[in-house]
């Protein structure tokens, strides 16, 4: 029963962290190529702009890309931390329980 219990802890950890990274990756990846394509038209249209086009552009991509770091340290949480976390969460309460 118990060995279950912690297959199933670690399947749902390791289906947590493809999600997250799965999402977390979606965002940035559309936003920043957006951003770009953008940036690329503003450019076509005025020249003269490039400079403060550009770093404009690099300023968004950077602090878009926060949201993919966020999901990278919590898919490697759900993986490295939480199983150990919950089973010894689960082995403690069998034990207090008696069962």
């Amino acid at each position: 029963m118990l060995e279950i219990a912690i297959g199933i802890i670690l399947g749902c950890c390791a289906l947590g962290a493809g999600i997250c990274m799965g999402i977390g990756a979606i965002g940035p990846g559309v936003g920043e190529g957006h951003a770009v394509a953008n940036a690329c038209e503003a450019i076509g249209r005025q020249p003269e702009a490039k400079g403060a086009v550009t770093s404009t552009m690099i300023m968004g991509c950077a602090i878009s890309e926060t949201t993919g770091i966020y999901a990278l340290v919590i898919a490697i949480l759900l993986i490295f931390v939480a199983p150990g976390m919950l089973v010894n969460t689960l082995t403690n309460a069998i034990k207090t329980l008696g069962v």
